[in-house]
């Protein structure tokens, strides 16, 4: 796939690419459908394509869907400097594609890295956003600690998050076989996998890497194709160095939202996840969770468990994810007329 190339996804979608100036880099973009703009965000290691089973029904149900690559990652662009990768660039590459599009105000949803990305475009921006969704990971509540320190401190310094923050050790590692890193990374953290469900955490032994515990699966699960693995293969030729950034962006993301300790998301929100995502089973995850409709004065439902699902929500349980989306979006879509 190449930008300005038409792909097709599910009969009578067909997707437009295009690149689109915005916060100072370009941004490829997927697009189709007509009506208020819904924006979807991916997450690591990811791209637009994760969203595949969401452009058709969506654009059905009467919206002008976008999934740009983010930063760092596929065709779009990938600054050097690693605080370039901060959650403000991100947020502000979110709020200056919808104004780009021609837009004043969107919906956005966001998966794994993605969520937290409009999480806080709710957060910072909610004149820009109509609504938010967000899938595997809940919305931001800051703590009191920096978040590499508390989990070296808890995990002494085995959790995946330090381990990404070794300058050079895990690009390499993933860079050596992009499909391989691909295949056991999206298959260990399905519902598939063999720890799903089980809360264990995703550490990283000292001498080994990322990749050395996780399976490589002798068939792909029944929701990853072996086009689908080609098609996120060639996204990351140019390597995970721009994806590790967010990572590396951390603990500067606690230092540049201080001003926002204790704020809440005020749009119209939505949560779902899958009852076998490692995510929901971080520390202090599950008990965010239990809370949520306390802490969230607009959440409109309680946060929605998918059965069996695992990390990559939208591509294990699209039907179901799709129906949660097309309802929330159209409730809050109906509102607004």
């Amino acid at each position: 796939m190449v930008a300005g190339q038409d792909t097709t996804v599910g009969p009578g979608t067909v997707i437009e690419h295009r690149m689109v100036d915005v916060n100072g880099i370009r941004l490829h973009i997927a697009e189709a459908g007509e009506g208020p703009l819904v924006v979807l965000l991916h997450g690591f290691p990811e791209s637009w394509h994760s969203w595949r089973h969401q452009f058709g029904p969506l654009a059905a149900a009467g919206f002008r869907v976008v999934a740009p690559d983010q930063r760092g990652y596929g065709r779009s662009d990938r600054p050097e400097d690693v605080s370039a990768y901060s959650i403000l660039h991100l947020v502000g590459d979110v709020v200056g594609l919808i104004h780009a599009l021609g837009e004043e105000t969107a919906y956005v949803v966001g998966h794994d890295w993605g969520a937290p990305v409009a999480w806080h475009t709710a957060l910072l921006r909610p004149d820009v956003v109509r609504g938010v969704a967000g899938l595997s990971v809940p919305p931001p509540f800051r703590g009191t600690r920096r978040p590499l320190g508390a989990m070296e401190e808890r995990f002494g310094g085995r959790f995946y998050w330090n381990y990404f923050n070794l300058p050079g050790v895990a690009d390499a590692e993933l860079d050596r076989d992009p499909r391989l890193t691909l295949r056991k990374a999206l298959y260990a953290a399905s519902g598939d996998g063999p720890d799903a469900g089980s809360g264990k955490q995703p550490l990283v032994e000292h001498g080994q890497g990322w990749l050395d515990t996780m399976p490589d699966p002798e068939e792909l699960p029944a929701w990853l194709t072996e086009a689908d693995l080609d098609h996120l293969t060639e996204s990351f030729a140019g390597g995970f160095t721009g994806a590790l950034n967010w990572y590396r962006n951390i603990d500067r993301n606690w230092e540049l939202t201080a001003a926002w300790h204790g704020a809440v998301v005020s749009p119209p929100a939505l949560y779902v996840y899958g009852d076998r995502d490692l995510v929901p089973a971080f520390p202090g995850t599950p008990e965010l969770i239990e809370r949520l409709p306390q802490l969230m004065p607009n959440l409109r439902r309680p946060p929605v468990v998918l059965a069996g699902c695992g990390h990559w929500t939208q591509q294990e349980r699209p039907d179901e994810v799709n129906a949660e989306l097309i309802a929330f979006l159209g409730e809050l879509r109906d509102a607004d007329k």
